[in-house]
Protein backbone atom coordinates (compact mmCIF):
# COMPACT_ATOMS: atom_id res chain seq x y z
CA UNK A 1 0.00 0.00 0.00
CA UNK A 2 2.15 2.85 0.91
CA UNK A 3 4.68 1.73 -2.48
CA UNK A 4 1.43 2.67 -3.78
CA UNK A 5 1.44 6.06 -2.65
CA UNK A 6 5.03 6.53 -3.06
CA UNK A 7 5.17 5.81 -7.09
CA UNK A 8 2.24 8.07 -7.32
CA UNK A 9 3.76 11.63 -9.47
CA UNK A 10 0.98 14.38 -9.16
CA UNK A 11 2.74 15.70 -12.29
CA UNK A 12 1.37 12.76 -13.71
CA UNK A 13 -2.00 14.25 -13.24
CA UNK A 14 -3.01 16.11 -16.34
CA UNK A 15 -6.01 16.64 -18.47
CA UNK A 16 -3.81 16.46 -21.46
CA UNK A 17 -0.63 14.33 -21.37
CA UNK A 18 1.21 15.77 -24.23
CA UNK A 19 2.52 19.29 -23.76
CA UNK A 20 2.38 21.81 -26.66
CA UNK A 21 4.16 24.89 -27.10
CA UNK A 22 4.22 27.94 -29.32
CA UNK A 23 5.56 26.26 -32.23
CA UNK A 24 3.07 23.55 -32.08
CA UNK A 25 0.42 25.79 -32.44
CA UNK A 26 -0.86 26.04 -36.23
CA UNK A 27 -3.00 29.10 -37.31
CA UNK A 28 -6.63 28.75 -37.90
CA UNK A 29 -6.38 25.96 -34.93
CA UNK A 30 -10.12 26.01 -32.95
CA UNK A 31 -10.77 25.21 -29.66
CA UNK A 32 -14.46 25.74 -28.64
CA UNK A 33 -15.79 26.43 -25.44
CA UNK A 34 -18.44 24.76 -23.35
CA UNK A 35 -21.56 25.82 -24.91
CA UNK A 36 -24.43 27.58 -21.77
CA UNK A 37 -27.85 28.55 -21.36
CA UNK A 38 -27.59 32.09 -19.42
CA UNK A 39 -30.18 31.21 -16.87
CA UNK A 40 -31.91 33.81 -14.08
CA UNK A 41 -29.14 31.94 -12.04
CA UNK A 42 -25.56 32.77 -13.79
CA UNK A 43 -27.50 36.42 -14.14
CA UNK A 44 -27.95 36.95 -10.41
CA UNK A 45 -24.35 35.75 -9.36
CA UNK A 46 -22.56 37.85 -11.79
CA UNK A 47 -24.49 40.32 -9.99
CA UNK A 48 -22.97 39.17 -6.95
CA UNK A 49 -19.64 38.72 -8.28
CA UNK A 50 -20.00 42.53 -10.52
CA UNK A 51 -21.72 44.39 -7.98
CA UNK A 52 -23.21 45.66 -10.80
CA UNK A 53 -26.76 46.48 -9.62
CA UNK A 54 -28.49 48.16 -12.95
CA UNK A 55 -32.00 47.41 -13.46
CA UNK A 56 -31.58 46.16 -17.22
CA UNK A 57 -29.76 43.21 -16.11
CA UNK A 58 -32.00 42.02 -13.47
CA UNK A 59 -35.82 43.63 -13.50
CA UNK A 60 -37.64 42.49 -16.01
CA UNK A 61 -40.45 44.68 -16.05
CA UNK A 62 -37.64 47.63 -15.85
CA UNK A 63 -36.69 45.65 -19.13
CA UNK A 64 -40.09 45.88 -20.66
CA UNK A 65 -40.75 49.18 -19.84
CA UNK A 66 -37.40 50.57 -21.71
CA UNK A 67 -38.17 48.12 -25.25
CA UNK A 68 -36.07 45.40 -24.13
CA UNK A 69 -37.66 41.46 -24.80
CA UNK A 70 -36.31 40.28 -21.71
CA UNK A 71 -33.54 41.06 -18.78
CA UNK A 72 -30.19 41.73 -20.81
CA UNK A 73 -26.68 40.17 -19.98
CA UNK A 74 -24.25 42.51 -18.87
CA UNK A 75 -21.08 42.45 -21.67
CA UNK A 76 -18.58 41.38 -18.90
CA UNK A 77 -20.90 38.41 -18.41
CA UNK A 78 -20.63 37.04 -22.22
CA UNK A 79 -17.16 38.04 -22.58
CA UNK A 80 -16.01 35.57 -19.89
CA UNK A 81 -17.86 33.06 -21.33
CA UNK A 82 -14.57 32.64 -23.75
CA UNK A 83 -12.36 32.28 -20.62
CA UNK A 84 -10.10 29.46 -22.24
CA UNK A 85 -10.04 28.26 -18.99
CA UNK A 86 -13.52 26.77 -19.73
CA UNK A 87 -11.52 24.66 -22.49
CA UNK A 88 -8.43 22.22 -23.40
CA UNK A 89 -5.83 25.46 -24.16
CA UNK A 90 -4.67 26.07 -21.06
CA UNK A 91 -4.76 22.12 -20.45
CA UNK A 92 -2.30 21.72 -23.43
CA UNK A 93 -0.01 24.92 -22.49
CA UNK A 94 0.45 23.99 -18.94
CA UNK A 95 4.28 23.92 -18.65
CA UNK A 96 4.70 26.51 -21.86
CA UNK A 97 2.68 29.10 -20.58
CA UNK A 98 4.69 32.56 -19.28
CA UNK A 99 1.75 35.06 -19.34
CA UNK A 100 -2.06 36.53 -20.50
CA UNK A 101 -1.01 39.53 -22.17
CA UNK A 102 -4.20 40.97 -22.86
CA UNK A 103 -8.07 40.67 -23.83
CA UNK A 104 -10.17 42.37 -26.09
CA UNK A 105 -13.96 42.22 -26.64
CA UNK A 106 -16.54 43.71 -28.94
CA UNK A 107 -20.04 43.61 -28.33
CA UNK A 108 -22.28 42.74 -31.67
CA UNK A 109 -25.56 41.72 -30.45
CA UNK A 110 -27.38 41.66 -27.07
CA UNK A 111 -27.82 38.45 -25.10
CA UNK A 112 -31.04 37.86 -23.45
CA UNK A 113 -31.56 35.36 -20.15
CA UNK A 114 -32.38 32.07 -21.98
CA UNK A 115 -29.97 32.35 -25.06
CA UNK A 116 -27.80 29.73 -25.60
CA UNK A 117 -23.85 30.49 -25.80
CA UNK A 118 -21.71 29.02 -27.79
CA UNK A 119 -18.10 30.01 -27.73
CA UNK A 120 -14.76 29.20 -29.93
CA UNK A 121 -11.14 30.20 -29.76
CA UNK A 122 -9.36 30.42 -32.68
CA UNK A 123 -5.58 31.22 -33.65
CA UNK A 124 -4.85 34.37 -35.29
CA UNK A 125 -1.94 35.22 -34.59
CA UNK A 126 2.49 33.34 -34.06
CA UNK A 127 5.02 35.91 -33.34
CA UNK A 128 7.69 34.21 -32.53
CA UNK A 129 10.53 35.41 -30.43
CA UNK A 130 13.32 34.07 -29.23
CA UNK A 131 12.75 31.79 -26.90
CA UNK A 132 8.86 32.77 -26.22
CA UNK A 133 6.22 33.91 -28.97
CA UNK A 134 2.84 35.59 -29.01
CA UNK A 135 -0.44 33.53 -29.30
CA UNK A 136 -3.26 35.50 -30.69
CA UNK A 137 -6.99 33.69 -30.18
CA UNK A 138 -9.51 35.32 -31.69
CA UNK A 139 -12.78 35.43 -29.56
CA UNK A 140 -16.17 34.38 -30.91
CA UNK A 141 -19.88 33.99 -29.12
CA UNK A 142 -22.71 32.64 -31.38
CA UNK A 143 -26.14 32.59 -29.87
CA UNK A 144 -28.60 29.64 -30.39
CA UNK A 145 -29.81 31.41 -33.68
CA UNK A 146 -26.12 31.79 -35.05
CA UNK A 147 -25.77 35.42 -34.14
CA UNK A 148 -22.45 36.28 -33.85
CA UNK A 149 -23.05 38.36 -30.73
CA UNK A 150 -19.06 39.11 -29.54
CA UNK A 151 -15.78 38.73 -31.06
CA UNK A 152 -12.53 39.99 -29.69
CA UNK A 153 -8.98 38.83 -29.05
CA UNK A 154 -7.02 36.82 -26.45
CA UNK A 155 -3.01 37.15 -26.32
CA UNK A 156 -0.82 34.44 -24.19
CA UNK A 157 3.34 34.19 -24.15
CA UNK A 158 4.38 30.74 -24.40
CA UNK A 159 7.39 29.18 -24.55
CA UNK A 160 8.96 28.04 -27.33
CA UNK A 161 9.68 24.14 -27.66
CA UNK A 162 13.34 23.78 -25.59
CA UNK A 163 15.79 22.34 -27.56
CA UNK A 164 17.31 19.78 -25.65
CA UNK A 165 14.65 17.75 -24.24
CA UNK A 166 11.44 18.45 -25.34
CA UNK A 167 9.89 17.36 -22.14
CA UNK A 168 11.15 19.86 -20.30
CA UNK A 169 10.33 23.36 -19.86
CA UNK A 170 12.81 26.23 -19.77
Amino acid sequence: MNDRIAAFDPKSHRMIAEQRWFDDFRMGERFPLPSRTMTEAIFLAFQAASGDNHPVHYDRVYCQAHGLQDMLAHGYQVAIQTVAGAGTFPHLVEDSLKAFLEQSSRFLAPVYVGDTLYPALEVDELTPNRTTGVIGLRSTVHNQDGTLVLEGRHRYLLRRRPAGNPGEPL
